[in-house]
């Protein structure tokens, strides 16, 4: 029996239920099904990471971190970027710890985007952005990428661009289509914001995971465009650990001063064991630098073992995502189609379609690849099997 309250409410987000992440979770655990879905590695992380965490909670590292972050995971995380994006960030003021990156996007988010207010984003796009947006009584303003690139058409952004507009969100490298911006996609966004108060909110927490000897075009590579962005990332997909929920923000002073007024009532500050064996390790730049090259060959993997599957598979640039195409063999929705394979062949992918505001169905299913390789060869015998309808 539950309880029931004689309280009349009036939601926020009347049209928002269980997210299709939890719907496609509970029906894989009914099913048994191999998570070919889920963003997140199925591997163990580095013992050593493990070990530093454990240290650091033996020392006494248990209460409370500074409201902005430890002081050395911040210089260490600014010595990181000027690195590898040539952007210098003050340690003190521009650099944040925050507790996930979604944490980081939704105090951007609010502290920075107004009742009233615009926002333009690019569908298909990871599921909290919206929402968020119309939390702060803003409204989200969907663009849809070019399919099957899942390019970005400058003129329509710049068509969609109005007085009210406060803030573009861009997410690169992409999820859910494994896409990534390039520099002539930066110096179009930096044209079309010039001279006006746009922020750019920048979701980069694949920002290590680019293939075929791509460079990651952060913000932070482009002068112009770092003096309007906030750039939000992702220790838990850099070492492997999601489940840490530790993030960054990085910001002009000027910005981080209106985030970091609803970090410090949103959750004070990230896990201090964490952020103090990410201290240590950020200062070792092996892992992330062969990063790229560890996803790769689970990407190629996949590829490999999909090749006498009906799908087609799109190319994918970056990110944990590869995205398969059925429209050729099949009628069926993205939703019916990802059902089918859990019910019927016990593997678990996602529709695209939870991607996009309308529903858009482009007849295309997201596979994960973040998975160890008896997963793969698991998944992919299973999508192998799959009969045209």
């Amino acid at each position: 029996m539950t309880l029931s309250s004689t309280v009349t409410l009036r939601s926020k987000l009347p049209d928002v239920g269980t997210t299709i992440f939890s719907v496609i979770g509970q029906l894989s655990a009914q099913h048994h099904a191999i998570n070919l879905a889920q963003g997140a590695p199925d591997f163990p992380c580095d013992e050593a990471l493990i070990a530093s965490v454990n240290q650091a909670m033996r020392a006494g590292h248990n209460q409370y971190a500074p409201m902005t972050g430890l002081p050395a995971l911040k210089e260490a995380l600014a010595e990181k970027v000027h690195t590898l994006y040539g952007q210098a960030y003050d340690v003190a003021s521009e650099v944040l710890i925050t507790a996930s990156a979604s944490e980081g996007l939704y105090a951007a988010i609010a502290g920075l985007v107004h009742a009233g207010d615009e926002v333009i984003f690019f569908e298909p796009a990871f599921d909290s952005y919206a929402p968020v947006v119309r939390l702060q009584g803003a409204t989200p303003v969907g663009l849809k990428l070019k399919v099957p690139q899942f390019a970005i058409d400058w003129d329509e952004v710049r068509a969609a661009i109005t007085p009210r507009t406060r803030m573009i969100i861009i997410n690169t490298p992409h999820n859910p289509s494994g896409q990534a911006l390039s520099a002539d996609d930066l110096a179009q966004l930096a044209a079309l914001t010039r001279n006006s108060d746009i922020i750019v909110l920048s979701d980069e927490v694949y920002e290590h995971i680019l293939f075929d000897g791509r460079r990651h075009h952060s913000m932070a590579t482009h002068p112009e465009l770092a003096q309007r962005s906030v750039i939000v990332s992702s220790f838990g997909k850099t070492f492997h650990v999601t489940g840490w929920r530790v993030g960054y923000c990085l910001a002009p002073a000027e910005l981080m001063k209106e985030v970091l007024k609803v970090h410090q009532f949103l959750m004070y500050a990230a896990d201090t064991p964490m952020q103090v064996a990410f201290a240590d390790w950020l200062r070792e730049p092996s892992h992330y630098h062969s990063l790229a090259g560890f996803y790769q060959q689970k990407r190629d993997l996949l590829a490999s073992l999909l090749q006498e599957s009906p799908f087609e598979l799109l190319p994918t640039a970056g990110s944990f995502f590869m995205l398969a195409s059925y429209r050729h063999f099949s009628d069926e929705s993205d939703s019916e189609m990802v059902k089918r394979l859990i019910i019927e062949h016990g593997v678990a992918t996602i529709p695209l379609s939870a991607f996009y505001s309308d529903g858009t169905d482009n007849r295309l299913i997201r596979l994960s690849f973040a998975k160890d390789e008896t997963t793969l060869q698991a998944g992919a015998q299973a999508l192998c099997l799959l009969k045209a309808r």
